[in-house]
Parts: C-alpha cells; sequence; structure tokens
C-alpha cells in the first residue's frame, strides 16, 4: 500500500484554507487535524475533518507526520513554532526577514531537543525566492540582485496590522515602483527599501476607536512599515468585502551580472498569484513532503529551504525524475 502522509494543519485563517484546498492535490496526502483556538462552529469547514483545541496538540502526537503551522508570523509562530516543534516535524511560513535568524536558533533548540525536524520560513518569499537569490548569485557573483514585491496582498504585513488595538480587519498591498524595477533590469544600480516598494492599508477599525493611533502605530511599525512609504485608509467593513476580498500577489526577483567586461547577464524569476495563500499552502505542502523523508531518514533540527534537495518535494521517484524532467 502507498504511503499516506498524515498532515496536521495548526490555525485555520486563509492559509489554513489553502491547505485543505493544496493537500486535495497531492497524490500521498491527507489531512487528519484542524489545530485551533476557535470552535469548530466558528472555523465555516465545508469537509470532514476533525478540529480539536491547540492546546490539545500532544494529543496528535502519533497521529500526525508533520504539522503545518498556518499563524502568523508577528505573534503566533514566534511562541506556537518552538511548542509544536516539541510534539511534531512542522513546517512553517515564518516571513519577518529581520528575525529568520533568531527564529531558526529557537526552533533548533526545540527540535533537536525534542528529536524533530522543523522547516522553518517556506513559502516563496522567505521560501522559493530565497532558493533564486542562492542560485542566480552563485552563478552571477559579479553582480546584484532585487527583489520585488506585488503588486498584490502580504498576508503577513495584514496580520501584522490586524494585531493593532482597535483593528478589525486589514488589507495591505505592496507595490513595486514601475521605474525602480525597469531600472533593476536594464542598469547596475543601488535601490534603498523605500525606492522600490509603497505600501497601502485599508483598515477597519472598531467603533470609538483612535485612528490617527493606529495610523501611527501602522507607519511607525519597525520590519513592516517604518522602512517604506506607507498609506493608510480606513473604510467599511462592507466596502473590505465588497473591494478586497480576493488576495492576489506576486513578485520577482532580479539579477544582473557580468560573465565578462563586454557582457552583462540578467536572470529573473516572477510569480503572478492571483491566490496568495492558496498559492503558499501549495508550496508548504510540497516542503511537507521533503520534511516527511528527510524525518524518515533521521533528519532532526531547524532547517531552511536552502538545505533541501528539489528532488525531495516531487511525489515522483528519482528514477521518474531523470527520465521526465531531467
Amino acid at each position: 500500500m502507498d504511503i499516506m502522509i498524515r498532515i496536521g494543519i495548526a490555525g485555520f485563517g486563509n492559509l489554513g484554507r489553502g491547505l485543505l484546498k493544496a493537500i486535495k492535490h497531492q497524490p500521498d496526502m491527507e489531512p487528519v487535524v484542524v489545530l485551533s483556538r476557535r470552535s469548530p462552529d466558528q472555523l465555516g469547514l465545508r469537509q470532514n475533518i476533525t478540529v480539536a483545541p491547540l492546546y490539545e496538540a500532544g494529543q496528535w502526537q502519533d497521529k500526525v507526520d508533520v504539522m503545518i503551522l498556518c499563524g502568523g508570523s508577528a505573534t503566533d509562530l514566534p511562541e506556537q513554532g518552538p511548542q509544536l516543534a516539541r510534539y511534531f516535524h512542522t513546517v512553517d511560513s515564518f516571513d519577518t526577514h529581520a528575525h529568520i535568524p533568531d527564529y531558526f536558533n529557537t526552533m533548533n533548540q526545540s527540535a533537536v531537543a525534542h528529536e524533530h525536524l522543523a522547516l522553518i520560513s517556506c513559502g516563496w518569499d522567505p521560501g522559493l525566492f530565497s532558493i533564486m537569490r542562492t542560485v542566480f548569485g552563485s552563478i552571477l557573483p559579479d553582480g546584484q540582485d532585487h527583489t520585488f514585491w506585488g503588486a498584490g496582498v502580504s498576508q503577513g504585513h495584514s496580520d501584522a496590522i490586524r494585531r493593532i488595538p482597535g483593528v478589525i480587519d486589514a488589507r495591505q498591498y505592496t507595490i513595486p515602483i514601475a521605474e525602480a524595477v525597469t531600472a533593476a533590469r536594464s542598469r547596475d544600480i543601488e535601490l534603498n527599501t523605500r525606492q522600490k516598494h509603497r505600501r497601502e492599508c485599508y483598515v477597519v477599525a472598531a467603533d470609538g476607536a483612535d485612528q490617527k493611533a493606529i495610523e501611527a502605530a501602522i507607519v511607525t511599525m519597525p520590519n513592516y512599515f517604518a522602512d517604506y512609504d506607507t498609506t493608510v485608509t480606513f473604510i467599511s467593513a462592507e466596502m473590505m468585502q465588497r473591494e478586497h476580498d480576493r488576495l492576489p500577489h506576486g513578485g520577482s526577483v532580479i539579477r544582473r551580472g557580468r560573465t565578462s567586461a563586454s557582457n552583462n547577464q540578467t536572470v529573473e524569476f516572477s510569480l503572478q498569484l492571483d491566490s496568495n495563500p492558496e498559492f503558499t499552502a501549495s508550496v508548504l505542502a510540497a516542503y511537507a513532503r521533503a520534511v516527511y523523508r528527510l524525518a524518515s531518514q533521521g533528519r532532526r533540527g531547524a532547517l531552511t529551504v536552502l538545505d533541501i534537495a528539489p528532488g525531495l518535494l516531487s511525489p515522483l521517484t528519482p528514477e521518474q525524475l531523470r527520465k521526465e524532467i531531467l
């Protein structure tokens, strides 16, 4: 009988819902439990799957092969990640770039102590874009790369806004500056953070909330908005539902490098996504297979996408990959 990888989902927001869709497309995976702080009737599940309280995670230790963590990077994952690595092999999409080294060390300590494997910062950036930056920089060491995000909704930044007191809902759009993208493709240029992107925030505030205080908290938030030109627009819940219910995103990694005095080379990897959470969930699901395989071989501790060979993501055998893909 073919092995079915038993997947647990910790957290059931947009990413968790995307994971249930992603797992349907994976021939060797099945979802077995959703861990949530909310009650089952609040989740709006449309398929038959067990929902358990997050605090009962330990009771699922022998029933889940890989737990995929779907909490936000601002406050959920720093707390939940090390706790859940006590019980499971884990995959998460921690995306606060400046804090990745510290988060890696924390997850490594927990995973090693409890003999588990923890893949952190998996998604498309960090994740696939990290791989491209590594590959492009290795091939063209004499050069410079630029990463652009958007135009689209950033889940992590939107979640960070929703954690501000007085905020009911929020969408944050990251907008690349077109002139900067053109310059990165065509000439050697130094671009700072503010020159590459701007951020547009749409916020539903609670009745009576101090909107000026909320705006100040957003535009000064370190690691998220402080280094960007950021606009904040307050709207109604009805307008949020009507005009901002979709979650598109995308972006590109561009590197321009020299292979000789007279020859420049430009390489680019880009994404255009109708649904950011569904695509991110699809990345997490594929990497859950790699984590399952590496854990079965005895690998323990924390790792990143840079530590995983691409072939481990595929349901195909190495022989099939050599014949059909290579």
